[in-house]
């Protein structure tokens, strides 16, 4: 969690929120990182999870991440959990809920879905305080 930690204070140089994540193969090396990049490049695609699943498939030279896992610091949304299951990951680890659009778990549990394709093992709350702690500073300098 300490590497999505680092991903997630990047997105705040370009004031973005900060959401970090990285995609560890099934022997715990890092194969991908990404950060929220939504701000800088205008992109709504612009998640963490995403980033970080699209340079982990690129790593590896292929679209299923089987025995891989991501961590990230957020609670993933809708979209970062259905690619998440598209990507046949095994494992999905994050550290914040989140109470309005969390898709693992908070608001809708779609990695445990029944009717979903795959079914990643889910780990929630790991360093959640570090985790919710970025994102309560980042939007309190917002409200200012």
């Amino acid at each position: 969690m300490a590497l999505a930690l680092a991903e997630a204070v990047l997105a705040i140089e370009h004031d973005d929120v900060p959401v970090g994540a990285v995609v560890l193969d099934g022997d715990g090396r890092v194969i991908g990182r990404g950060h929220n990049r939504r701000e800088i490049d205008q992109d709504p695609l612009g998640h963490a999870e995403l980033a970080a699943l699209h340079d982990a498939a690129e790593a590896t030279g292929r679209w299923r991440l089987e025995g891989c896992t991501l961590v990230v610091t957020l609670e993933p949304c809708a979209m970062c959990a259905g690619a998440a299951v598209g990507a046949r990951i095994a494992r999905v680890v994050y550290g914040a809920f989140d109470e309005k659009a969390g898709a693992a778990g908070s608001v809708w549990d779609l990695l445990r879905d029944r009717a979903a394709l795959h079914h990643p093992e889910v780990t929630s709350g790991v360093s959640a305080g570090e985790c919710r702690a970025l994102l309560s500073d980042f939007f309190s300098a917002k409200r200012g």
